[in-house]
C-alpha cells in the first residue's frame, strides 16, 4: 500500500510513475486526495466537538448545557461513523493502487522487457529432439494420465526417478540456502484473508487462489506466508536484515485455456518451490536485491542450463513490486524462455499493509522493506533439464550438482530395459 502523505507531497511524480503500469482511465488519484481531505475535515470537526463537550462537562452543567452536551454527543457519534466509513473507503482505494515502479523500470508490458544477462549457448542437437512430455513419458518418470484421472488437467505425478530428481532439486536448493545463512521455515500452506490481503493477492487477485469452505486459501507462493511471518511487529534494528527461505507446494488456478505448447509441466495448478524472503532496513534493500539476484543466478548456473535474466517492464511486474528481474530457462521444444525465478523488491508496500516496522537509530518506527525471490521453482526447471540434456538414445544426462542426492553412480536417466 502506498503512503497517502507521499502521494500528496509528490503528486506529479506518483501519477507519471503509476502511468507506466496503469491505464489512465483507471488511475484516479484526485478521488483518493478528496477522500483524504474529507477524512481530515472529519477529524478536525470531531476534535472541535469533543473539545466543546469536554469544556461543558468539566463543570456542573445547566439544563441548557446538558442539552448541548447531548447534541454534541449525537454529532460526535455521527461524525465518528462518517470518519470510519471515509477511512475504510480511503484504505480500499489505496489498496487498489499498485506499487510505484522504480525509476529505471520502463513503461509498458512484456514487449518492453529487456534481456540483461545470458548464460551458455542454446543446446544444438544432431538428432530430432523430443519435448519434456515425450521424454518424461518414455522414461517413465512422470505420470500425466493417472494424475489427470485423480485431479483433472493441470496436474502431474512424479514417479520413481522422476520423484527422486524433483526431490534432488529441492535438496540442492535447501543445502545452498542453509550454507548462505538463510533460516529455513516450513510454514502453514493455508492462509487467512488478512494474509492474502497483506501479500497483495486481495482484493484484486482473489480469483487466482484456491479457497476452502473455511475461508482460508491455499498458498500461491511461500512469499504469502513469509510476508506475514512478522505481521504487526516492531523489529529491532540490530535484527535486520532477516533472511528466510521456505519450501512449499504452490497452488494456482491459472485461469484461461492452455495453449498446446504449454502442456505438461509448463503451466499447472500445483508445483514445488523454494522461496527466499528478506526483511530489510530501507537503506539496504537494493543491496539485498542484488544478493537475491546473485543467489538465483548461481543456483541456475549450477544446473548448467542455458538461461537468461530479463528486467521486467512496469506492467509485467507483480502489482506489489517496484522492480523485478526474471530468470528464464530455455525450452528447446518451444524455442522459448520460461521463468523459474522472479527477484523482486516491494520496498515498503507490503510492510505498510502488514504493519511491519523497526526502530531506527532515533527510536522512530520505520516501515521495513520486503524482498523475495524464487530459489528456485521446479516445474519448469525439470522440463529444461530433460530437454536441454537429452541424448540421441532418449536418455537424459543428470546435472552434476544433483548426483549426490540420487542413487550412487547414476549419470543418466534411461529407459527401463
Amino acid at each position: 500500500m502506498l503512503d497517502i502523505k507521499y502521494i500528496k507531497e509528490n503528486l506529479s511524480y506518483v501519477r507519471s510513475a503509476l502511468l507506466k503500469r496503469m491505464d489512465p482511465k483507471t488511475l484516479n488519484l484526485d478521488h483518493i486526495l478528496s477522500l483524504d481531505e474529507k477524512r481530515r475535515k472529519f477529524i478536525e470537526n470531531l476534535q472541535d466537538f469533543k473539545t466543546q463537550k469536554n469544556k461543558l462537562s468539566k463543570k456542573k452543567p445547566s439544563q441548557k448545557e446538558i442539552k448541548s452536551i447531548k447534541d454534541l454527543s449525537a454529532k460526535i457519534k455521527e461524525l465518528e461513523a462518517s470518519l470510519n466509513e471515509t477511512e475504510k473507503n480511503l484504505e480500499e482505494s489505496l489498496a487498489q493502487l499498485p506499487n510505484i515502479p522504480d525509476d529505471e523500470v520502463v513503461a509498458g508490458g512484456k514487449e518492453n522487457n529487456q534481456v540483461i544477462y545470458s548464460y551458455k549457448k542454446k543446446t544444438e542437437f544432431s538428432f530430432k529432439f523430443k519435448d519434456h512430455v515425450e521424454l518424461a513419458t518414455s522414461l517413465d518418470i512422470i505420470d500425466y494420465k493417472r494424475a489427470a484421472k485423480m485431479s483433472g488437467s493441470g496436474f502431474w505425478c512424479y514417479k520413481g526417478l522422476g520423484a527422486q530428481l524433483e526431490w534432488a532439486l529441492l535438496s540442492y536448493f535447501i543445502d545452498f540456502h542453509v550454507k548462505n545463512a538463510y533460516q529455513f521455515l516450513i510454514p502453514p500452506f493455508l492462509l487467512n484473508k488478512d494474509s492474502a490481503y497483506i501479500s497483495g493477492h486481495l482484493p484484486k487477485f482473489g480469483d487466482d487462489l484456491f479457497w476452502t469452505q473455511d475461508e482460508t486459501c491455499l498458498n500461491a507462493t511461500s512469499e504469502m506466508m513469509l510476508g506475514n511471518y512478522h505481521r504487526d511487529e516492531i523489529l529491532k534494528l540490530n535484527e535486520l536484515p532477516l533472511k528466510y527461505f521456505a519450501y512449499s507446494p504452490c497452488f494456482r488456478r491459472e485461469a484461461g485455456s492452455y495453449r498446446q505448447e504449454e502442456r505438461g509441466m509448463i503451466r499447472g495448478h500445483q508445483f514445488n518451490k523454494v522461496e527466499l524472503f528478506i526483511i530489510s532496513q530501507a537503506e539496504k534493500s537494493w543491496e539485498m536485491f542484488d544478493e537475491l539476484l546473485a543467489i538465483s543466478k548461481q543456483l541456475t548456473k549450477g544446473l548448467d542450463l542455458h538461461y537468461q535474466v530479463s528486467k521486467l517492464a512496469a506492467k509485467d511486474c507483480s502489482a506489489a513490486m517496484a522492480k523485478t528481474y526474471d530468470l528464464e530457462v530455455w525450452l528447446p521444444s518451444m524455442n522459448a524462455y520460461k521463468e523459474v525465478s522472479s527477484v523482486s523488491n516491494a520496498l515498503d508496500y507490503q510492510a505498510r499493509r502488514g504493519k511491519i516496522r523497526y526502530k531506527d537509530e532515533k527510536k522512530n518506527n520505520v516501515y521495513v522493506h520486503t524482498l523475495n525471490a524464487s530459489g528456485l521453482a521446479t516445474s519448469r526447471l525439470l522440463p529444461a533439464i530433460l530437454e536441454q540434456n537429452q541424448q540421441v538414445d532418449g536418455s537424459v544426462k543428470i546435472p552434476e550438482v544433483l548426483k549426490k542426492y540420487l542413487p550412487s553412480g547414476l549419470n543418466y536417466i534411461k529407459k527401463r530395459s
